[in-house]
Order: C-alpha cells, then structure tokens, then sequence
C-alpha cells in the first residue's frame, strides 16, 4: 500500500473504515493535499506571470489540467489500474482535490452524462456554477454589511 512506504502504522493501531486503514487514509489525503496546494499556487502564479492577471489564466489553467488528469486517472482506473484506496485518495481527494475543485465538478458532470441523466447533468453545472457564484456574492454582501 501506498503510506506503508512513508509511515509504519500496525493492523492494531488502526482503525478501519470500508475495510481501509483510517489513518494511513487521512494521512494520504493530507499530503496530498499539500502538494497539490503548492502546485496550485506555482502553477497559478508561474501562468498569470508569463500571461497577466487581467484574466484569471493560472486558475483556468489549474482547472482544465487538473480536470484533464482527473479524466485520466478515472479511465485508468477503470479499465487496467486498480490503486489501493491509499493512492487513490491521495491523488483525487488530496493532490488534485486542492489543485482544483473544478475537476471532482466536471467528473460529476460526466458520470452523470454517462449515465443518460442528460437534464441531470444540466442542471447540476449550471446550478453548481450559479449558486457558487451567487453564494460567493452574498458571503460578500453579509461581510460588507457587518464590517462596513
């Protein structure tokens, strides 16, 4: 398993869930989710340094590569790569979970297309986006409205 090669915890210190070791689980997704943070962020700045900041490029970049790696490791996954639940969380939920966001999103889309629940889909993404963007908005307005 993946965290055995970063941490040596044994069957009795281990509490399972799914039949996967809690801790080596969290721990995974932890160090994940750092290195997928400082990939982000020097992925965003490096972007926005070579292109400008007058339109969010290093964020639609991290979105679209990360979506395109979730793509990838899905199919993967699904067709000859069987990763423990270690690994696999480590990379979805932890490096490409604060990588970007936006790829669990697209997946979700997908799946749901996949499916056949086409209207789903729909509504999902444009709810999804319209609600974020609108309770972004209102986190601001009730911020402004307490400290201004």
């Amino acid at each position: 398993m993946f965290a055995n090669y970063w941490i040596k915890i044994s069957r009795r210190d281990c509490d399972t869930i799914f039949g996967v070791c809690l801790v080596k689980l969290l721990l995974a997704i932890a160090f994940g989710g750092a290195l997928g943070a400082l990939g982000r962020y020097f992925v965003s700045t490096q972007i926005s340094s070579w292109l400008g900041s007058n339109v969010p490029w290093g964020t639609f970049t991290v979105n679209v590569v990360g979506s395109f790696i979730l793509g990838a490791l899905y199919e993967a996954g699904t067709l000859v790569w069987q990763p423990s639940a270690e690994l696999k969380a480590f990379l979805t939920i932890g490096m490409l979970g604060t990588f970007t966001t936006f790829s669990t999103f697209s997946l979700d889309v997908v799946l749901l297309m996949g499916r056949g629940a086409w209207v789903t889909a729909g509504g999902y993404a444009f709810g999804s986006l319209f609600l974020s963007v609108l309770g972004l908005m209102a986190g601001i307005i009730l911020v402004r409205g307490l400290l201004a």
